[in-house]
């Protein structure tokens, strides 16, 4: 995309040195722009930008979670373990789920009727299951990821988008909704960081500035126990 962008600059006759220091110093900066002015549009070109984060880290890759999670995710850490061990997960998957979906409050309901940790639609429990029960909410959840990033063949933005859209938009971006849109932007942000181990990630911030704080404000009132 860096070359394309350079050859761009190129027809306009500058170097091709020059204009790959234009296109170095201007891209970030349009990027920027792009997502005051237009949010959809921008993670929409955002997403054909990057290439794709296939082969996640399998568990017993991982020495743990990635210290950039807030605290009420971190104080799941060992079911989120064990969880990958169980669903051959990477944690820090499950870890950027969680914290975008309920922030770890375990009684979290959205306005569409998604319930628990991952907020998963009442549908995918059976008759006699507790939807608000951690473990067998991760059994629906954890299983549903799975099952997406296997469809997706390792690519973590198409199963993170199929987590939130459904299974059906896996390998068809122009059926993602703009709240797909957005739960992609935001999930592929917090895990990258993750996988580097970093110990802050800016678009998490982003997250928590845009509505995710009061969702981690209602997470740490719960009692866990």
């Amino acid at each position: 995309m860096l070359t394309l962008e350079a050859q761009r600059w190129v027809t306009r006759g500058l170097p091709f040195g020059i204009a790959v220091l234009a296109a170095l110093l201007l891209t970030p900066l349009a990027g920027v722009v792009a997502m005051a002015l237009n949010p959809n549009e921008a993670v929409a070109s955002m997403e054909r930008m990057v290439a794709p984060i296939s082969n996640p880290s399998r568990p017993s890759e991982m020495g743990g979670l990635a210290p950039l999670f807030t605290p009420e995710v971190q104080r799941w850490s060992t079911q989120i373990l064990a969880w990958a061990q169980a669903y051959n997960l990477d944690p820090n998957l499950i870890a950027t789920v969680m914290q975008i979906e309920s922030c770890g409050d375990p009684l979290a309901r959205s306005s569409s009727g998604a319930l628990g940790l991952f907020q998963v639609m009442p549908f995918h429990f059976g008759a006699r299951e507790d939807p608000w029960d951690p473990e067998t909410n991760a059994r629906a959840g954890l299983s549903y990821l799975a099952e997406a990033l296997r469809k997706a063949n390792g690519d973590i933005a198409q199963a993170l988008a199929g987590y939130n859209g459904g299974h059906t938009v896996i390998g068809r971006p122009e059926r993602w909704t703009a709240e797909t849109r957005r739960y992609v932007y935001w999930g592929i942000g917090i895990y990258e960081d993750a996988r580097r181990g970093a110990p802050q990630s800016t678009r998490l911030q982003e997250w928590l500035e845009a509505g995710g704080r009061s969702l981690c404000e209602q997470a740490a009132r719960r009692d866990i126990r």
